[in-house]
């Protein structure tokens, strides 16, 4: 399912900047360690002791699956940082809440279920941009 296009390498700088914006949104949401690697798609050999790495000194690994999953998240972070720009705990409250047009399941629990196609889903859902590029549609 990936639709992500390869970017330029980024820096150690970059990396640690996306990881702990990730590890503090997922944090933020109520994620716990073994949900935070199912969302994340890390690879089986990692384990919740690990996560603490990620939230002080080490990106995430440059696994393919990992990176457009990091990719992902950060357009959700991001759309619900726009979405709501004057109160950022409403991002987790949104996370948190059923929502009707992801069959009234929580955009969370899209994501641990549904895997890649849930993170894409909640995505959509937020960013109408994205969800439009993903259509396929073109303006004639």
């Amino acid at each position: 399912m990936s639709t992500v296009s390869p970017k330029a390498k980024l820096s150690i700088e970059q990396q640690l900047l996306r990881t702990r914006k990730v590890m503090d949104a997922l944090d933020d949401w109520g994620l716990n360690g073994e949900q935070i690697l199912r969302v994340l798609d890390l690879p089986e050999t990692q384990r919740s002791r690990h996560l603490a790495k990620y939230r002080k000194d080490t990106p995430f690994p440059d696994d393919e699956r990992v990176v457009c999953r990091v990719t992902f998240l950060l357009g959700i972070i991001d759309a619900l940082r726009t979405s709501y720009p004057r109160n950022l705990q409403m991002g987790a409250r949104w996370m948190a809440a059923p929502q009707v047009r992801l069959n009234n399941r929580c955009p969370l629990q899209v994501m641990l279920d549904d895997g890649e196609m849930g993170v894409v889903a909640v995505l959509s859902e937020l960013d109408c941009a994205y969800a439009w590029e993903l259509s396929g549609s073109k303006i004639s």
